[in-house]
């Protein structure tokens, strides 16, 4: 399955753009590497017409919440912006912003 398709399932830009938000702060952190790079790639993915990242890296890179997670707005964005909408609002209350920690000690010393 290719994922080339999904930058033309949003309502509009904002949407896109809130999911992109979304896949950024709660999902990509870069403590785990590799993930983090996959994870990117797919956020690059949301809005590029090419494929930056297939299925199979997904699975071979992400693990198993954050890639049930990321199926999940798959499946949302082949299917109905609603469904987006309620991606967006299950992911803000399953996943944190993650923190970037080496910022904030920098930020007090």
């Amino acid at each position: 399955m290719t994922l080339t398709d999904l930058r033309d399932g949003f309502r509009d830009d904002d949407q896109r753009q809130c999911v992109q938000a979304a896949v950024h702060c709660r999902l990509a952190d870069d403590r785990e590497p590799q993930e983090c790079r996959y994870l990117m790639r797919f956020w690059w993915q949301l809005s590029m017409p090419y494929q930056e990242v297939s299925l199979e890296e997904l699975r071979l890179n992400v693990g198993r919440q954050k890639l049930d997670a990321l199926l999940d707005l798959i499946s949302a964005i082949r299917s109905s912006h609603e469904e987006i909408d309620a991606w967006l609002a299950a992911a803000e209350q399953t996943f944190p912003v993650i923190q970037d920690r080496g910022f904030s000690l920098d930020s007090d010393g």
